[in-house]
């Protein structure tokens, strides 16, 4: 009998029909527990009417559990893999897998404390152990990767990687397009979107990642609704770790930061437009990095805007956020923003984890009104920072709607032309389509509506005016972090998750974020980092001395075991 079947009465019958069903006899076992009866849905009414009254309104949720997503077809493939894997090694494990970095798991392959093989299968049974029961879901995984394991035998039997990549399980935002599994958007109308595999994953796939699976966002990352963050019609509503219906889990890469704190993988790729990877890496207590846009490759990422849009790495630690941003970088001729940068092998390695000499950039008003940030940044010129004090130039942002509308108006039916693979089973292949779509079934595909679809239907702006725009907003968003940047000599300027993810973003600056703290009630926040383009190594070093002084991280108490 396993350690699942000692839980509480409440979880008995639940993790009787789910994978953990282990017997001494593989045949047996087999043939007992039937595959269809590895989950199944419940009536989550009684947990809507507690968020009724949530003190925030956007997660006064209309429903949890997805009504399209058949939990069993995502887990049942993987059945027989997973539940091979036994609790005894589960358990010698876990001081060895949880919160380690990747340099870490590394060392631990190379002296045979574990195989790749067993470490996928360590963060499939995580998977499992708590996707499947309904009162510890974070309705996190719209996916799994069914020859994961194979692929992972594939580099065991290889096992000389050259990166540090190599063998390392990674969770995808679902937007990412991956062979062996859709790319749906989290939207009922791309829930059988066949894609090749998008630029960054066959970077890493050429590395020797593993690709593990989906992770739930929100849905057309957050551009379709004025919905919770984290809600898709395909996932359901993406659980903070944290706090399950107490704290928002950002988006929209919500599934992104809600795995990775979760320790459902090494880590995950999210995307961006504005503030995508920062609020739900911020909102999980995760390190998420939103690079200068054309650092990544967008191809094969469905997208917004071609102007904003860029993927990012989020993981539990600084190292291997930048172990997992190199292994994505390559130039892409598809995509008109890409650059070619050179790097020097193994950068990585080199972090000074020191402040001497140092200048960051700190916002008035944040010092005046957040307690954890102004004790964070007495912590740095403790630590010999010098920190400047400035408020910001007040800029005007009008008009950012319109680059997000007019870009998406084109760029999304460029993408269903360019990379769906089974275009002539679509019929969706505009804006337009895909709102006419999702009035057919309303209280299904879109239970929040479809406001900002429908915006982008009305915007009338014109590519001329478009492109004035985008030249005004830039400058300004420049304007707003060099100011003090080029005044004082800063090195960075410092702010909180998300809060200046907007000028960054139309600045197409990097964005570091890492964690700070917790507030009282236990909600994570992060401090960001924000340079000028191309000084993602720059952050890097700033974010590596902030999490070697500060070490605040904690693993979400719920997911410890």
């Amino acid at each position: 009998m396993t350690p699942i079947l000692s839980l509480n009465i409440k979880r008995l019958l639940i993790v009787l029909i789910t994978i953990f069903s282990f017997s001494c006899n593989q045949e047996k076992k087999s043939k007992d527990v039937p595959l269809h009866v590895l989950w199944k849905p419940y009536n989550d009414s009684s947990e809507v009417s507690e968020n009724s009254e949530h003190e925030k309104v956007k997660m006064r949720y209309k429903f949890i559990q997805s009504k399209v997503l058949d939990k069993n077809e995502v887990f049942q493939p993987l059945y027989e893999e997973v539940s091979q894997f036994s609790e005894v090694k589960y358990e010698m494990m876990k001081p060895l897998v949880l919160e380690q970095d990747i340099p870490t798991l590394q060392s631990h392959v190379s002296k045979g404390k574990f195989s790749y093989v067993e470490l996928t299968q360590f963060y499939l049974y995580r998977i499992y152990k708590y996707e499947l029961p309904n009162e510890t879901t974070l309705n996190s995984i719209i996916a799994l990767n069914p020859h994961v394991i194979e692929e992972a035998r594939q580099l065991d039997k290889n096992s000389d990687g050259q990166h540090a990549i190599y063998g390392m399980p990674i969770l995808l935002k679902d937007n990412i397009g991956a062979l062996n599994m859709n790319t749906t958007a989290g939207a009922i109308a791309l829930m059988e979107n066949k894609t090749d595999d998008a630029f960054i994953v066959k970077k890493l796939k050429e590395k020797g990642a593993l690709i593990l699976g989906k992770a739930n966002l929100s849905e057309w990352a957050n551009y379709l609704c004025s919905c919770p963050n984290g809600q898709s019609a395909v996932g359901g509503q993406t659980l903070n770790p944290y706090g399950r219906r107490v704290f928002d889990t950002g988006g929209s890469s919500a599934g992104s930061g809600a795995t990775t704190a979760a320790n459902y993988a090494v880590a995950a790729i999210g995307t961006e437009t504005s503030g995508s990877i920062l609020s739900p890496s911020g909102q999980s207590s995760v390190v998420g990095l939103k690079p200068t846009i054309g650092v990544l490759s967008r191809t094969g990422i469905v997208p917004i805007s071609s102007t904003l849009d860029t993927p990012g790495p989020m993981t539990k630690n600084v190292i291997d956020n930048a172990i997992l941003f190199d292994a994505m970088r390559g130039r892409d001729m598809k995509d008109s923003k890409s650059i070619h940068s050179e790097w020097p092998t193994n950068w990585y390695h080199s972090f000074s984890l020191t402040f001497e000499n140092k200048k960051l950039g700190v916002i008035k008003k944040y010092l005046e009104n957040d307690s954890i940030y102004n004790a964070t940044v007495k912590k740095l010129e403790s630590a010999g920072v010098s920190i400047i004090a400035f408020d910001p130039p007040d800029v005007s942002f009008d008009g950012f709607l319109s680059i997000l509308n007019i870009d998406m108006k084109y760029d999304l039916p460029n993408y269903i032309f360019e990379e769906v693979k089974n275009l002539e089973d679509t019929s969706l292949k505009d804006i337009q389509d895909i709102v006419d779509f999702n009035l057919n079934d309303s209280l299904v595909r879109i239970p929040y509506g479809q406001i900002r679809f429908e915006g982008i239907l009305n915007d009338s702006t014109t590519l001329e005016e478009l492109h004035i725009i985008k030249k005004r907003l830039k400058n300004n968003g420049r304007h707003f972090f060099d100011k003090a940047i080029d005044e004082y000599g800063l090195d960075a300027v410092l702010s909180i998750n998300n809060y200046d993810a907007g000028a960054a973003a139309i600045a197409e600056y990097p964005a570091l974020t890492v964690p700070m703290g917790y507030k009282k009630s236990g909600e994570p926040v992060n401090l960001t980092f924000i340079a000028k383009q191309y000084e993602e190594a720059k952050l890097y070093e700033l974010g590596a001395a902030f999490e070697a002084l500060s070490r605040v991280r904690i693993i979400p108490d719920s997911y410890k075991d």
